[in-house]
């Protein structure tokens, strides 16, 4: 899933948290100002989060990843992993306690479980609670709430969200950038509704309501009855 394109700078939430790719073209003092002011700019919502940097073959100092290092942990973000084909920048990055490869969970394969029937899931927070005004939760994966969002609640998620009640605050899925992330609720009358960067106000509520699911089509957000679809 890709979240955000911009200026050179490719994010992109894994398990291992953010890989941020930055295009070997750009001068390294301009990408690294750029995603810096990318992520002040959303301090809250990358609050604590883990970065991989992948920089192809650049060849970058300890002194240039140490100061970013820095730059990031001032803003609250771990700057955690190099990944690079020159041997010189891994050096660096490994004289500075930074991890130059990411292992992967294989997928078990066993007798009793096919490839078919054996699903990995996706990152999620779920919360089995009401969020009343003024209540803001924030992740980089999937939201999901047993419960309603009052009016003044905000909800920010990297990927969907879910709301097994009455969505009535702020809900702005696919944060990042994700255009493919939805926002399903059992009644769906939220003060704002945002996609990506895609923005929809909800318009007056006629009639009785039903569960709906809100996603981008044609650059716009539309709504439709919320109907499990097998694939």
């Amino acid at each position: 899933m890709v979240d955000r394109v911009s200026n050179g700078i490719q994010i992109k939430g894994t398990r291992d948290g953010l890989m941020v790719t930055l295009d070997e073209k750009i001068a390294w003092e301009t990408l690294k100002e750029s995603l810096l002011a990318q992520m002040s700019e959303r301090a809250a919502f990358f609050q604590g989060a883990k970065v991989v940097l992948e920089i192809g073959n650049r060849v970058i100092t300890g002194e240039q990843l140490g100061k970013l290092k820095d730059d990031l942990a001032a803003i609250g973000i771990s700057f955690w992993a190099v990944l690079s084909q020159s041997a010189a920048t891994e050096e660096s990055a490994q004289t500075l306690g930074l991890a130059t490869r990411i292992h992967t969970r294989p997928v078990e394969r066993t007798g009793s479980k096919s490839l078919d029937s054996y699903l990995e899931g996706e990152q999620a927070i779920f919360l089995r609670k009401t969020l009343r005004s003024g209540f803001k939760v924030a992740s980089h994966g999937h939201i999901v709430i047993l419960g309603d969002v009052n009016p003044g609640a905000e909800i920010i998620a990297g990927g969907s969200i879910i709301v097994w009640g009455r969505l009535r605050g702020i809900a702005h899925a696919g944060a990042e950038g994700n255009e493919d992330a939805v926002v399903c609720a059992l009644d769906l009358s939220p003060t704002q509704l945002r996609i990506a960067d895609y923005v929809s106000i909800s318009p007056q509520r006629k009639g009785k309501t039903q569960p709906e699911v809100a996603y981008i089509e044609n650059q716009q957000v539309v709504a439709e009855p919320w109907v499990i679809k097998e694939h």
